[in-house]
């Protein structure tokens, strides 16, 4: 099979949580644009809608709240209905809530937690289930450079994104042999219209000096990671957490 064989995804069904802005809009426009049919899972419906309106493939748009079961479980059932199959599932629906570890309260440790850690899990659960029915599918997490290394002010997120690869590896011990593949990307800053506006001036640069390549990452070379690892040329790649950080966490 070809390099293009592999990222051509048509026919395939792609779910995306936290599809609408970010790096989950940008994971939907690839994946679309090699052929798959996407569903994008959000919060906000209309910008959810107003993305899948320039999709091609039948794209759909529903709204889902990942810290709901109740909400995970419609979403799904309505995307099996419709398309009778779910082949891929991109968790990237996330928050990030900073503060210093002191100050940290527990709303915001439960919030962040609640959507990062837990919805990615029962999401992967009930999506999984699907799968394991066809015996065969992929998952891919979106984790965080927060997952290797300590970040100042972090101590919320970091713990949802360990958390994140903990669930990754056990979810692809339990399911690798029965054709399900799980694997999660870590980013560094990506220049998102939020990562823009958070790391701009001083604070950006003094981060960017910390990276060997002395740059953040574009949400188009994230998405482009997920789709490897969603390809069938990545069907050995399982448990896998692949860093998209520049180096900076090797140093």
């Amino acid at each position: 099979m070809t390099i293009a064989e592999n990222l051509n995804f048509k026919e395939k069904i792609v779910l995306v949580t936290g599809g609408a802005s970010g790096i989950g809009r940008a994971i939907c426009q690839s994946f679309a644009n090699q052929g798959a049919t996407v569903v994008v899972l959000d919060m906000n419906l209309e910008l959810a809608q107003e993305l899948t309106s320039t999709l091609e493939n039948d794209a759909f748009a529903l709204q889902c709240d990942v810290t709901n079961n109740n909400s995970i479980d419609q979403a799904v059932s309505t995307v099996v209905q419709k398309y009778s199959k779910i082949d891929i599932l991109v968790n990237s629906a996330g928050i990030a809530l900073l503060n210093p570890a002191e100050v940290v309260g527990q709303a915001e440790w439960d919030k962040t937690l609640s959507v990062n850690l837990t919805g990615t899990f029962f999401m992967s659960q009930r999506v999984g289930k699907e799968m394991l029915k066809s015996g065969k599918g992929s998952i891919i997490n979106l984790a965080s450079q927060a997952a290797s290394v300590a970040l100042t002010d972090h101590v919320a997120y970091c713990a949802s994104k360990f958390g994140v690869l903990g669930v990754t590896k056990v979810l692809a011990s339990e399911w690798g042999g029965r054709g399900i593949t799980v694997n999660s990307v870590s980013p560094t800053v990506v220049l998102t219209e939020l990562g823009k506006k958070a790391w701009a001036g001083a604070k950006g640069e003094a981060l960017k000096s910390l990276i060997p390549t002395g740059r953040f990452a574009e949400p188009e070379e994230v998405a482009s990671a997920v789709l490897f690892l969603a390809s069938e040329g990545a069907r050995m790649i399982n448990g896998a957490d692949l860093l998209i950080d520049g180096g900076y966490t090797i140093r």
